[in-house]
């Protein structure tokens, strides 16, 4: 067959699998196979409709065979680098490349290929290696530096032993020196050569390059190359020669802010850099001469620029700031300082985050600040007024003293901020709706204040004013996130997450938000979870947020491999971190171990779905996690003396961090090795991508059994005490069925050769390397085992105990008039325990293993934990479809209309609070008859022996 023909024929294939069906592309597959069985790249591209189409288990078999035919044409290998990507066997990619450019040493596309797919693994010292030959061989100036970069990043990563770090620096430095081209034909590979010199030190070397013409240049337009030159020059202790270089520069016009802290830097170099001991007054003395001439610099730039820019006026604070800080008396006060910029810039949006950092005052100067921003009178004739008026507002609350807090105060300022609000929004009347309003910023602070009334006093009314304060704001300004996030955070606690799911869903959160963001809206996700009632609204937002994750890891290395290709050498640190924060992010597993919570409430318990999640958790296990989660962005305008809005609207009062986390991979990772029949061996046979690279923690490298007993007071910490029993209890369930679990198990053979029987009838094929015989009849693994059993303990009373203790702390809730949130968060912990009970005990469902093993008195005492879990969960269930049905009536609908009297004010028209209140208390009402009636289902299947 001539190669046209076959281009023609498989044309369509390509085609269907750019379209996106696969269907087409399996089919038209197959009819080529009938014409030419042997064809490998018609294997690949059905290979490669599988894997789209998730049929994983059928594509392994091709993927296996054209691997081993060790495929050397180009369309074959471009095939199966998608599949093996596709199915996370990196590993094979690598050793595809390897051998294709070992039988074809001259081809430099297989070579650049073999150590693109190194880098994608993150072995760096392969990929050096593979550049360094290419370079030989090639004779391309490109190629060393990316043996160059290699040794770079090997050094960098976190694995590298100090010693051997210095050694790759050096090697980096030998081979850069020997390149035929200077390296400052390009700003990258010049970036990368003074960042070499700046690890070793070799600041000679360094400014040799950095003080030629070309040199200059490259700094005057690379931010990368300036910053490196920046650190070196301080490196080499040149603090004051960069101050008079900074001067210059801004002398001449630049307002760049970095040049102005090198200014500052410069001005207190001399006692920064004295390691330990006192300063001399000789130092002293000097560094006052530096701050003066200083002064008198940066109060001339400022003069200049007047209102234009605030870079040297910001700078003058900080002087102050860092003279103060030194212990050096400075002529000029830091309240006077305070006081000029206020007058000056108060009406720019960004005042008061300018001065955050400089309100730690003496006593003194805070009585002349707070008199002088008493003294401001209030106007709204212009924005720029306003503007003020609401800097003065957030100066004012973020130097309040404790004793100016309290509920009746609170109330005042919030009334008064409200009302200065509704003033404000005269100015934004004409604006567009896409538009934010300039008075934002006071409904904002009501809202603060309002918040603040609710952690004094404990009631909701409080946080209904609030809720229908920002409500109001959003019809003014549809595009404030900060109002959203307020609300997000305020109806979780009230219990209406519908309400705030809507408000994150429209914040229109896109890309590496999700893994930043999201942890607003999942955060503890079961305790709002309707899975069990089969609305699976949040188990699908989990997974929507994870497809950043699923993106990135497809991505990611193909944005390094471009920029290795396009030689944008500074991009690749970057790339790489990037990758690692995703990769080992501590929302996705979060969100990952969420997600599982929640889909045991709504999928029947079978071994598959243990057996996968088992695998995925002992992964998530093994990662050092990177905590990327945007606190910051959560507007904070509480009094310096109180507890920011992020620590006061976390729900519970607890954060949900890496100990959060571990504590309930600890449990679930257990009952799941319990009621699962993997081990090592078995899980290494059937894992089909590569196993993620462990953390290099000396925690991590102890063995699994023991890192899952271990119990630390820090991750305790992170958990409410509905939480923290729940891992006692799971603790002492697991104990007392553990060694069971171990002594019934059927031997790793045999689930080897039962796993492979069923894929065979699955998909034809036989898994590799796996002995049928081992079954020798035995297809359950029920055999007798020769070991004596191990005896048959009494149940630990604290596994009926736990679910009275859960159902007396929901009845004191429930006689308190607690929050909803309360009441579903120990009903759901309660849940999740009837759970674990179900799933630690599947194994023990067989009558014939049972039998076999006498376990007849063990199984008998099931019942008892299982009757008790039962009626409490029936009792919880019933009071939460019960107080749901109560929120939907119109007596809490007047009672919310009342406490908002107060805010119905302006604008706000009694129509608009009555649909706030109609909105929240129909938002609770489907949660708690929800989860009420999740918890009836969940007994129904698993209330039963």
């Amino acid at each position: 067959m001539s190669v046209a023909t076959l281009e023609r024929q498989i044309r369509p294939i390509y085609e269907a699998l750019d379209t996106g069906s696969n269907k087409s592309a399996i089919v038209s597959c197959n009819k080529m196979l009938k014409k030419y069985p042997s064809n490998f790249l018609v294997k690949s591209l059905k290979a490669l409709a599988l894997v789209r189409s998730q049929k994983v288990e059928e594509s392994l078999a091709l993927c296996d065979e054209v691997l081993a035919a060790k495929p050397l044409d180009d369309a074959t290998i471009s095939a199966m680098m998608h599949v093996l990507k596709g199915l996370g066997r990196n590993t094979d990619m690598v050793n595809m490349f390897e051998e294709a450019y070992r039988l074809q040493p001259h081809n430099e596309e297989y070579g650049a290929q073999t150590f693109f797919a190194h880098m994608r693994t993150a072995n760096w010292k392969s990929a050096q290696q593979i550049s360094t030959r290419m370079h030989k061989q090639f004779q391309e100036d490109r190629y060393l530096y990316w043996s160059v970069m290699g040794a770079i990043l090997q050094a960098s990563d976190p694995s590298t032993a100090p010693n051997m770090r210095t050694l790759l620096y050096k090697l980096a430095h030998r081979l850069i020196t020997s390149s035929p081209s200077p390296s400052y034909l390009s700003a990258d590979r010049f970036h990368m050569h003074i960042s070499i010199l700046k690890e070793l030190e070799l600041y000679d070397e360094a400014n040799t390059l950095l003080e030629s013409e070309i040199g200059k240049t490259i700094c005057s337009t690379s931010l990368a190359c300036n910053q490196t030159r920046r650190d070196i020059w301080r490196g080499r202790g040149l603090f004051k020669e960069e101050g008079k270089r900074a001067q210059q520069k801004i002398a001449d016009g630049d307002r760049n802010w970095l040049e102005f802290l090198s200014i500052l830097d410069a001005t207190f170099g001399l006692v920064s850099s004295s390691k330990g001991g006192e300063i001399s007054e000789e130092l002293n003395n000097q560094c006052r001469e530096n701050v003066t001439e200083s002064r008198a610099f940066l109060t001339e730039v400022a003069q200049k620029d007047g209102t234009k820019n605030r870079a040297a006026a910001l700078a003058l604070l900080e002087l102050a700031h860092r003279a103060h800080k030194h212990g050096l008396p400075d002529e000029s006060s830091l309240a006077s300082l305070l006081e000029n910029y206020l007058a000056q810039f108060g009406d720019k949006a960004a005042c008061f985050e300018d001065l955050m950092s400089y309100l730690d005052m003496e006593s003194g100067s805070f009585e002349r600040w707070t008199a002088f921003l008493s003294n401001h009178q209030p106007s709204f004739a212009s924005v720029g007024d306003l503007q003020r008026l609401i800097n003065v507002r957030k100066l004012q609350r973020h130097k309040l003293l404790e004793s100016e807090i309290t509920i009746e105060s609170e109330t005042t300022r919030g009334l008064q901020y409200l009302n200065e609000y509704m003033q404000g929004l005269a100015l934004g009347k004409d604006l567009p709706a896409t538009e934010l309003q300039p008075a934002d910023d006071l409904a904002l602070l009501a809202a603060h204040a309002f918040v603040t009334v609710w952690t004094l006093t404990n009631s909701e009314e409080a946080l209904y004013q609030a809720v229908t304060l920002l409500e109001f704001g959003l019809t003014k300004s549809q595009m404030s996130f900060q109002m959203r996030i307020m609300l997000i955070r305020i109806y979780r606690i009230l219990g209406s997450p519908s309400l705030a799911l809507d408000h994150y869903r429209q914040m229109n959160i896109k890309q590496v938000q999700n893994d930043t963001l999201s942890h607003l809206i999942l955060t503890r996700a079961l305790t709002f979870s309707l899975a069990a009632s089969g609305d699976l609204t949040y188990p699908s937002e989990c997974l929507e947020s994870s497809q950043i994750y699923l993106a990135s890891s497809q991505e990611t290395s193909d944005f390094i491999v471009r920029a290795f290709t396009a030689e944008k050498y500074t991009q690749i640190p970057d790339f790489i971190e990037f990758e690692d924060r995703l990769e080992n992010s501590l929302q996705r597993d979060v969100i990952k171990l969420e997600h599982v919570r929640m889909r045991l409430t709504h999928e029947q318990l079978n071994t598959d779905i243990i057996d996968m999640e088992l695998i995925e958790l002992k992964f998530m296990f093994d990662r050092l996690h990177h905590d990327n989660r945007d606190f910051v962005i959560i507007p904070n305008y509480q009094p310096a003396c109180k507890p920011t809005f992020n620590e006061q609207s976390l729900m519970f009062r607890t954060s949900t961090g890496q100990g959060w986390l571990w504590s309930f991979l600890k449990i679930y990772i257990r009952a799941f090795q319990h009621a699962s029949d993997l081990d090592d061996v078995v899980e290494e046979k059937l894992l089909i991508g590569d196993r993620p690279k462990k953390s290099s923690d000396p925690e991590v490298q102890l063995p699994l059994r023991e890192r899952l007993a271990i119990r630390k007071p820090e991750e305790a910490a992170e958990l409410t005490s509905e939480e923290l029993q729940l891992i006692d209890w799971a603790t002492i369930l697991g104990d007392w069925l553990e060694p069971h679990h171990n002594h019934i198990r059927p031997p790793p053979a045999v689930v080897l050769a039962e796993a492979s029987r069923q894929t065979e009838l699955k998909t034809g094929f036989p898994l590799r390397g796996v002995d049928l015989k081992a079954l020798n009849g035995d297809a359950h693994g029920l055999s007798k085992k020769d070991e004596e059993t191990p005896p048959i303990k009494e149940a630990p009373e604290l596994l009926t105990e736990f679910f009275e203790n859960m159902l007396v702390r929901f009845k004191q809730l429930l006689q308190s008039e607690c929050l909803p949130s309360e009441l579903l968060h120990v009903a759901t912990i309660a849940q999740e325990a009837f759970i674990l009970f179900a799933i630690e005990t599947m194994r023990f469902k067989s009558p014939a293993l049972v039998k076999i093993h006498k376990l007849g008195h063990l199984v008998s005492q099931f019942k008892d934990v299982r009757s008790k879990a039962t009626s409490v969960l029936k009792e919880m269930s019933a009071e939460l479809i019960r107080f749901g049905e109560a929120e939907g009536t119109p007596e809490r609908r007047s009672a919310f209309v009342k406490a908002c009297t107060p805010v119905t004010v302006g604008q706000i028209s009694h129509d608009f609070v009555l649909n706030v209140a109609k909105s929240v208390t129909e938002s609770r009402k489907k949660v708690l008859e929800g989860v009420g009636k999740g918890m009836v289902k969940l007994n129904a299947i698993h209330g039963q022996s």
